[in-house]
This record gives C-alpha cells, structure tokens and sequence, in this order.
C-alpha cells in the first residue's frame, strides 16, 4: 500500500471502480481512484485526470489549503448541464500523488458508484467496520426525566470511530411523544433514515431520534428500529447510567 501524509491529510490508492454523472451523463471513469481523508472522518475521492469525461473548465479562481497547497477552481461542464466550481485540481500540490488528480465536488454530482452499486454520502472508508449484534441487556432512554424508551431486545450497533448505537422496536419506544419531521440523512452503510422530535413535556427536542426503514443490505439487521442521539439523551444500560459520549454530534 503506498500512503503520503502531509499534516492532518492522508493519500493511498484505492481499488474500486468508480464512476459518476451530472444530469444523466457519464463524467469520470476511473479504475484507479486515490482515496484522501481531507478530515479525520471519512475520505473522498480523487480521481485521475485522464479518467474524467466531462470538460473541466477554468473558473479563473484559485482555492488554498495548508495541506494540499493551491488548487485550480474548475467548471464541470456536460452536454447538458454545467456545475460550476464543482472541481478542483492541485498541479503543484506538496503532496506529489495529488498532482494528476481532479476532485469532483460529491454533492455537486448526481450519482456516484463503487462498481456497479451507488454509494451515498461519501467513499465508503475501507478501514470502518459496522457490525450489529442483537442483545438483551436493559435499556431505558430518558428524555427531560421521561421515560421515553425501555427495551430489553435492542440491535447494538458498532461502527468504527463512532460510541456504540442502541436500536430499539417501535413497540418499545413511547411513540406518542414522537413527531416526524422532513429531516432525512444518508450513510455509506446503512442507508437514508428519517427523523423524529421528541417532547416529553418540556420543550421539543429536535430530530432526536432515526430511523432506516430500508437500511442497505449490510445493515438490515437495524431496519424498522429506532436509535436516539446517545450525545442528547439519558441512557441507562442494565440500571447503570452512561456518560454521554463527546462526538461532532453533540
């Protein structure tokens, strides 16, 4: 595995096929895609220039970064649509692997794949693992003194980098102090959930609790289950209280 650091960032080759499109239409194709972990959390690509189908048009602005050095701010221009400053590309970067690369803006595309099955979010990061076990440890949920969850059947989710997650049924969570709410969010892993506010009775609490009601197939062991934010709630596993965790989520 070839690996360049400089400060926080880090380069390595991927191996998947990538490609992705705007508005239908093919713009890169790449079996040698670079996955660089711009932040500690998860990667994204960097894809080589010679890969890319659509035109890349000069913006004629210049983007810096401490780590990556100047960065030509480029249009990524289809026969039918445009993204504007959707791509960016480091010529003279310190970081020697990132020289030939272009990359792509991942909301900016319409769709990305990793060969042939699309990937949501961001590159799904090769050294995160999630697994789910079922349990039967007691869980209780307290929200502004409220019970407002008690199983004692979750799914306990483990994903790298992340606290432990606790999924619980809908049988066992007071649903009559749910409200839904338009909120959606995708993950690599597991898919796009929906949301729910809480009020116990003391002010709404929102987009507290998700769901995947079709999680993808490596996380259907969680479909149809709800899991709160650890980080904004009181949990209690077998009657001892747990600290809450210190994540970008609380």
């Amino acid at each position: 595995m070839t690996e360049s650091a400089r400060g926080s960032v880090r380069v390595e080759p991927g191996h998947k096929r990538v490609r992705t499109y705007l508005n239908g239409e093919l713009v890169a194709d790449t079996r040698s895609p670079f996955l660089v972990w711009e932040v500690p959390y998860y990667p994204t690509y960097y894809l080589p220039a010679e890969d890319v189908r659509a035109s890349l048009l000069p913006s004629g602005e210049t983007r810096h970064s401490p780590s990556r050095g100047e960065a030509e701010v480029l249009h990524v221009k289809t026969a039918t649509a445009t993204a504007e400053r959707a791509a960016l590309r480091y010529p003279s970067s310190p970081l020697e692997p990132l020289r030939g690369l272009v990359r792509l803006d991942w909301d900016a595309m319409s769709e990305w794949f990793e060969e042939e099955e699309p990937v949501y979010t961001h590159p799904r990061d090769p050294y995160t693992r999630v697994d789910i076990l079922a349990s039967s440890r007691h869980l209780r949920v307290e929200v502004d003194g409220v019970t407002v969850a008690e199983s004692r059947q979750p799914r306990i989710l483990f994903e790298t980098g992340l606290p432990p997650r606790y999924y619980i049924p809908l049988t066992d969570v007071r649903m009559d102090l749910l409200r839904p709410t338009e909120t959606a969010s995708h993950c690599p892993y597991k898919g796009t959930a929906c949301y729910w506010s809480v009020d116990a009775g003391h002010g709404v609490h929102p987009d507290l609790v998700w769901m995947y009601r079709a999680p993808l197939p490596e996380s259907q062991k969680v479909a149809g289950l709800a899991c709160f934010y650890d980080e904004k709630v009181d949990v209690f596993l077998d009657g001892e209280r747990q600290q809450r965790p210190a994540t970008k989520f609380s």
